[in-house]
């Protein structure tokens, strides 16, 4: 596989995860099968971290050794990016816990939670030569 820039590495996963929404299918306002949707936003979510780490990186954030929480990001945002973390609030609330967790399933929900993963990775694009390899 080529090598991609940080931003359409965390567009990849987006992309896998909407791809996995498809295999959902559609039952009104909410997906139809729970498996799906929890795939889908695990990989969603993790997009979105990656491009916290990546944005950390070329704002020389110290690394921190281990596994990082979300108070990790949290705490890094409130200081660093205050919009930006209203968007990880946002996305961790609706991919990590209620989509991934819980199950959630109706679509508008689940959305948002793509479009507050979105907003954060559209902020690694100025770092990452607009996208472009």
């Amino acid at each position: 596989m080529k090598e991609l820039t940080p931003y359409q590495e965390s567009m990849r996963y987006i992309e896998n995860a909407r791809k996995t929404l498809k295999d959902a299918g559609k039952d009104g306002k909410f997906f139809a099968d729970e498996k799906y949707v929890k795939t889908a936003c695990g990989t969603a979510y993790s997009g979105m971290l990656k491009a916290l780490d990546y944005l950390f990186d070329y704002k020389n954030v110290p690394k921190k050794k281990g596994r990082k929480s979300i108070h990790y990001y949290q705490g890094i945002l409130s200081k660093l990016d205050k919009k930006l973390l209203d968007y990880l609030n946002s996305g961790y609330t609706i991919l990590h816990l209620d989509g991934y967790y819980s199950g959630y399933k109706k679509i508008a929900v689940i959305e948002q939670g793509f479009d507050d993963a979105l907003s954060i990775i559209s902020a690694l694009k100025p770092f990452s030569k607009n996208g472009v390899k």
